[in-house]
């Protein structure tokens, strides 16, 4: 008997996206908190993952104040078996998560972090959508895994330059596994 959650086959996975902002070096926070702050990137990311159901870690969680992202299907994925957060849906693996979309029907299933569970998924992930920071941070924290362009094919960019609401320029990059 197959494993449902068999990379090889496809068959019966949603799709797996990964959706972060990372600067050039990949950093993604400092101290649980975003290092910059750009509205269009938070109205892109609204946008990719509305109405869908969203994966995240404990320590993205406490980010968000322990309150669920509006107008979506919240899943914290946590080792605490204790946690229970009104509006979240707790899940104790990335397989749960998974069964948990199939059962309800979705098609794709949206990673929005932190960097243990990007490290976690990035391996069967099917799309990455990267808001590329065009700056270094060097006393970030957190930071996305490196991924193979040997693997990954760019397959759009939109490019914005600084303005009165974004201190950094910045790229809409989606990345599709080849």
């Amino acid at each position: 008997m197959q494993n449902k959650f068999d990379l090889t086959t496809q068959q019966t996975l949603p799709i797996i996206t990964l959706i972060v902002a990372a600067a050039e070096n990949n950093a993604i926070g400092k101290n649980n908190a975003l290092l910059w702050h750009l509205p269009n990137d938070l109205k892109f990311f609204k946008n990719k993952t509305w109405a869908m159901p969203v994966l995240y870690g404990r320590k993205t969680l406490n980010a968000l104040e322990n309150k669920p992202l509006n107008g979506r299907w919240n899943m914290v994925l946590t080792r605490n078996a204790d946690l229970n957060v009104k509006g979240i849906t707790i899940v104790h693996s990335i397989a749960a998560a998974i069964e948990n979309c199939l059962n309800k029907g979705y098609k794709e299933l949206m990673i929005l972090g932190g960097s243990e569970v990007y490290a976690q998924t990035i391996g069967m992930a099917h799309k990455i959508y990267i808001t590329r920071v065009h700056a270094v941070f060097n006393d970030a924290d957190a930071f996305f895994p490196n991924f193979s362009r040997t693997e990954w094919q760019l397959s759009s960019e939109e490019n914005f330059t600084i303005d009165e609401k974004h201190a950094y320029a910045y790229s809409f990059q989606c990345w599709k596994r080849i």
